[in-house]
């Protein structure tokens, strides 16, 4: 090849607009629900909103939008298009919390067939923008949202939104019930309200614990008649134990890898056998062992070794956390997503190599979190693993159950959730979704009159929580169980029917 050249040599320059089958690309990044909208409080948070408001629209028996709604800095005109253009990048903060400009347009497409966004920013008035994924496939045509339309649309949410903040609204989201049943749509409710709860309490803990957010959840309907619910997520630590499970830990170790260093661990052993929320994380014990990274105090990824070990029982009690040194992004190989890390060939062996100030190795810790797992299991009595209880349950109630019981690794718990049944039945269960129906029409005899909520009646939710997990585990009931279930359907009918006629005719004594 004696013609070879070093260069490249061109004769002009061309347009190649992106295809429009682009937004497949970003609608297929497999975002979970749970992390398209913690992606989308990324951006809240990044404006410098303190309250977020994640809003399920209802009508009647039916879902119909979803709206994550914010107080932060809002945007103006150019800003809210620089947004919504797909593929720009806006310029990025060094604490910012979003990095590739894709998280908005992935997110939404990935769950939702129409995204509004409709901002104020101060002395900016208020704009609208609204892509729907067919004419985005199309032409990358985007509408304008009418500005009246806009401004009233805010307003709604004028408790949060005073001077500035953002909306973004999905309509058409795919993970919704499709048919307008209440016990469907209630059943979704309570399994989504928990799961997001549950994974942003997690992910944002930082921000959550030292109050630089508070984020709700909240469902009403667009008319008087569907009750409004509210719940205010709470921060989970992955390392919120209130003792070590083993004497001098948690302990620092160090290393450096390609570049990048030094990288600080923090390793810690958590208490032997703990039912802490903090530690049975969603996911189960073995999936939420290992590396916790942390990129601007948002958690990026959530247990796992990233092929240093497999997942085992016997590391259940081993977390290590670290931060994310600035601009190491691209050594760690962190998703668009922001939920797992795809780290360089070397992290592996440098994490190995990573030493303590008593020239302690990480190895060394691996073999002390297993000793105290081993330890903990020669002198503690065993009680029989039980499925959890869910969030219908009040907290400091669950947190009780938890530290009596130890549960069955990676299972959904049990829900116990209000429902008509009609009058010859007072529960029924639902074995693939995990709850407990109690029948609606006794629910105001055995609440006295008082108003219900989630978590109201935690002392029957107790007693039946207690007698029919047996009815959820193993694939199928046998006799025993079902005679069981007949016996207490039977006997709670009548004592139901009795308290309902005390309550009907006034008398309570």
């Amino acid at each position: 090849m004696d013609d070879w050249r070093f260069d490249v040599p061109t004769s002009g320059s061309k347009h190649l607009p992106p295809d429009p089958g682009y937004i497949k690309g970003l609608a297929s990044q497999g975002y979970r629900f749970e992390e398209a909208v913690a992606d989308l409080i990324d951006n809240s948070i990044d404006a410098g909103a303190k309250d977020v408001v994640v809003h399920f629209r209802r009508s009647g028996d039916l879902l119909t939008s979803l709206v994550i709604v914010d107080n932060g800095r809002g945007m103006t005109e150019a800003e809210l298009d620089t947004a919504m253009t797909v593929g720009k990048r806006r310029e990025y903060g060094d604490k910012a919390l979003g990095m590739f400009g894709m998280g908005l347009k992935a997110a939404s497409f990935s769950h939702a067939d129409k995204v509004t966004v409709i901002s104020r920013a101060k002395l900016a008035g208020t704009v609208g923008r609204r892509w729907r994924t067919e004419h985005a496939q199309e032409s990358f045509q985007c509408d304008i949202v009418d500005v009246e339309f806009a401004k009233q649309f805010l307003d709604l949410y004028d408790q949060y939104v005073v001077w500035s903040g953002t909306a973004v609204r999905w309509d058409g989201v795919r993970d919704f019930p499709a048919r307008g049943d209440a016990a469907q749509t209630d059943i979704y409710l309570t399994k989504t309200m928990r799961s997001l709860a549950d994974h942003l309490g997690l992910h944002l803990h930082r921000f959550l614990a030292d109050g630089r957010v508070r984020i709700t959840i909240a469902v009403s309907g667009v008319d008087d008649a569907t009750p409004a619910m509210t719940w205010l997520v709470q921060a989970v630590n992955p390392f919120g134990y209130p003792m070590s499970g083993l004497p001098g830990y948690p302990r620092k170790f160090t290393t450096t890898f390609e570049g990048v260093g030094p990288l600080e661990l923090t390793a810690h052993v958590w208490t032997p056998r703990s039912n802490a929320e903090q530690f049975r994380l969603p996911g189960g014990i073995l999936a939420r062992q290992g590396l916790y990274a942390y990129r601007n105090d948002r958690l990026v990824q959530a247990g796992g070794w990233n092929g240093m070990r497999q997942a085992e029982q016997h590391l259940s009690l081993a977390r290590v956390e670290f931060d994310l040194p600035p601009d190491s992004e691209a050594a760690f190989g962190l998703t668009v997503k922001k939920a797992e890390l795809q780290p360089v060939p070397g992290f592996v062996d440098a994490v190995e190599r990573a030493s303590d100030a008593d020239g302690r190795s990480f190895l060394d810790y691996l073999k002390d979190a297993e000793g105290a797992y081993r330890q903990a299991r020669t002198t503690t009595r065993e009680r029989k693993a039980v499925l959890p209880p869910g969030r219908s349950f009040p907290r400091e109630l669950r947190t009780a159950i938890e530290e009596e019981l130890p549960f069955v690794v990676g299972e959904e718990p049990i829900e116990v959730v209000w429902e008509p049944l009609g009058r010859d039945v007072f529960f029924a269960i639902d074995r693939e979704e995990r709850v407990v129906l109690l029948n609606k029409q006794f629910r105001p005899a055995l609440l006295g009159g008082r108003r219900g909520s989630l978590t109201d009646a935690p002392m029957l939710k107790t007693l039946l929580y207690l007698l029919m997990n047996e009815a959820f585990a193993g694939e199928r009931n046998g006799p025993r169980v079902k005679d069981n279930l007949d016996l207490w359907q039977s006997l709670l009918l009548t004592a139901a029917k009795i308290e309902l006629a005390k309550y009907e005719s006034g008398n309570t004594a």
